[in-house]
């Protein structure tokens, strides 16, 4: 299966997870594309002063690739910086947040994969 980039349905989503502003997610492939063991596979885009609020996966594991930008993510341990070429791994229960407070875009890939 080839899936063409027009074919990507992309989404403005407000105050994602009780975070601030709009996030853009281009879903690379819908859940009817993935196989059952997968629920997200997209890219997001994160402007300044925008962020994903806090969540849990729990029975899942979620990871974001982050492309370009730097960005805030907050995870039981405290803040960490992130940049471009880090990768975020989220699972077993745990919780994080994201967020941008540069001028240039965070632009990352996220995949929830379900335990």
């Amino acid at each position: 299966m080839i899936k063409k980039k027009e074919e990507m349905q992309n989404v403005e989503i407000e105050h994602m997870r009780d975070g601030d502003g709009i996030i853009y997610q281009q879903r690379i492939l819908g859940e009817s594309d993935m196989a059952k063991h997968a629920r997200l596979f997209a890219n997001m885009r994160i402007r300044k002063g925008c962020s994903i609020g806090p969540h849990d996966h729990v029975n899942e594991t979620e990871y974001y690739y982050i492309l370009s930008g730097e960005g805030i993510v907050t995870e039981a341990d405290g803040e960490k910086t992130v940049k471009a070429g880090d990768v975020v791994i989220t699972g077993g229960g745990a919780s994080h947040a994201i967020r941008n407070e540069k001028d240039e875009d965070l632009v990352f890939i996220a995949i929830i994969i379900l335990d």
